[in-house]
């Protein structure tokens, strides 16, 4: 709480919240609107991020060649996260680094804008489960539902 008045020698007493339940989503978003995405209620880690990638992989067409824009994250600068590249681009995945300081270039940080600002109701923040509830709901209509043309 940044800011509150309160009458001289009665101050203002706020219950703290040692640690709020979260849920992240690591997502691969294509210019066509097919999304791939992998979610943990866990701190995302350098092996979070490789499961979500080998589990892409895993989803992709082996016809296929994905490039995926990555962040300058320290997850997918770490040793564990380079040790896997070569793996991955035998898939014909490749990674691309953005610029740093520079999260408007990549995609899928307009869709996690997209959601938490427009989609998301105000109701979905009532409670954890309903948030999840709302978060999966919109994740898996996503072209359907809703979409970003990015044309």
């Amino acid at each position: 709480m940044p800011y509150a008045w309160s009458p001289i020698g009665k101050p203002c007493e706020v219950a703290a919240y040692s640690h709020s339940r979260r849920l992240n989503v690591l997502g691969f978003l294509s210019r066509a609107g097919k999304l791939v995405y992998h979610t943990t209620t866990e701190t995302v880690t350098s092996e979070t991020v490789i499961e979500a990638f080998d589990q892409f992989v895993a989803k992709k067409d082996p016809d296929t060649f994905a490039v995926v824009v990555l962040d300058n994250a320290s997850m997918h600068r770490s040793r564990a996260f380079k040790r896997k590249i070569v793996e991955w681009m035998s898939h014909r995945v490749h990674l691309v680094y953005l610029s740093a300081y520079s999260p408007e270039l990549n995609l899928i940080e307009i869709l996690w804008r997209q959601m938490k600002y427009s989609w998301l109701p105000l109701s979905a923040y009532l409670s954890f489960d309903r948030l999840c509830n709302e978060v999966y709901r919109l994740l898996g209509g996503y072209g359907a539902d809703h979409a970003i043309n990015f044309e």
